[in-house]
């Protein structure tokens, strides 16, 4: 089996990079050791309207946490652009605002739907920003977001074969071999988000019943499934022998030093090394790219809407009608249908 090797740039910067990377691991463990005390820094001027904002969203609003970390995260980018030459959000322009939307466009090759989520949350956060007198009013009005057509794209993911050499690959005993083979099962079996893995609680598995409890990153709800003998396995192999002693509850951790419940990024390297280690590789390689892949999997094999939908955990049916149009097989009897009786 051909080994996944990072391809390593000849970039004369590459050496500082690493030398950076080593000294901020080397102060996050002093840091975790208590060994070091960093001094304190000067916050920045706008994190109490930030954070004004981020108790409106969950407590008024009634956001989940992902949500408010999402909103949080464009107004911030947003705040740390602004205010590194202004003094005061009371200066702000809808030329500010303009210059800040057609930037994402320009410097990061956004796509209109990210677009519009980020004019969106933006065009909200001016608009309390507005209520509360920290700014002129109208501004929010003067947000417009890029139009984006109803089924403009489909969902993408990997073949359901892809899946299986994914999910198939050859065990091995090292402790990160487990822990990522238990993540990938429930990715491609249950089709479960990259938050909803990483905030599986070691409760959240009820063996008597073999029953799994996943609380949902939307909707603030836990829903059960049946526990797949398979995936109950990789689980139990993980948490026997990959599992790290910890007071964290969360099922899936580090395997090294310091020993913490899994980010977003950890869990997208893990899905895409192990996808680029195969011969051919398997694209696209993202977490999520395996939940549109069971759900075009189970469409296939002829289950409903309303059926894929609760095993997504949607709430609405047009959300899950989005795969229908990957659904080639149905679209190709439609295409061969004799059409000779109605003519």
């Amino acid at each position: 089996m051909k080994r996944y090797v990072p391809r390593r740039s000849r970039h004369p910067g590459d050496k500082n990079e690493r030398r950076k990377r080593i000294f901020s691991l080397a102060i996050h463990w002093l840091c975790f050791l208590k060994r070091l005390r960093l001094p304190s820094v000067v916050l920045p001027v706008y994190q109490s309207l930030q954070k004004d904002y981020a108790d409106y969203l969950q407590v008024q609003k009634g956001l989940s946490e992902a949500s408010v970390r999402t909103l949080g995260g464009y107004v911030e980018d947003f705040l740390q652009g602004f205010f590194h030459n202004h003094e005061s959000l009371r200066q702000l322009t809808i030329a500010d605002l303009d210059e800040a939307i057609v930037g994402k466009r320009r410097d990061h090759g956004y796509s209109r739907p990210t677009m519009r989520m980020y004019t969106s949350g933006l065009r909200n956060f001016v608009r309390y920003a507005e209520s509360r007198g920290w700014c002129s009013q109208g501004l929010a009005q003067g947000i417009v977001s890029p139009r984006v057509y109803q089924a403009e794209s489909l969902p993408r993911g990997p073949s359901w074969n892809d899946v299986q050499r994914l999910i198939t690959t050859p065990e091995r005993d090292r402790p990160q071999d487990l822990r990522d083979r238990a993540i990938l099962l429930l990715l491609a079996v249950y089709a479960l988000r990259s938050g909803e893995v990483r905030a599986l609680k070691l409760n959240d598995v009820d063996w008597e019943r073999n029953l799994l409890f996943v609380p949902r990153t939307k909707g603030r709800k836990t829903e059960p499934y049946p526990l797949s003998a398979t995936v109950g396995e990789a689980i139990v192999r993980c948490l026997q022998e990959a599992r790290p002693r910890s007071s964290y509850r969360q099922i899936f951790l580090t395997v090294n030093a310091p020993i913490q419940p899994l980010s977003g990024t950890t869990v997208w390297k893990i899905v895409a090394q192990r996808a680029l280690s195969l011969d051919p590789p398997v694209v696209p390689h993202r977490p999520h790219a395996l939940r549109h892949a069971a759900a075009t999997h189970l469409l296939e094999q002829g289950l409903s809407l309303k059926e894929i939908g609760d095993h997504l955990g949607h709430r609405a049916l047009k959300s899950t009608a989005f795969y229908a149009r990957v659904n080639l097989t149905g679209l190709r009897e439609v295409a061969n249908l004799s059409l000779g009786g109605l003519l």
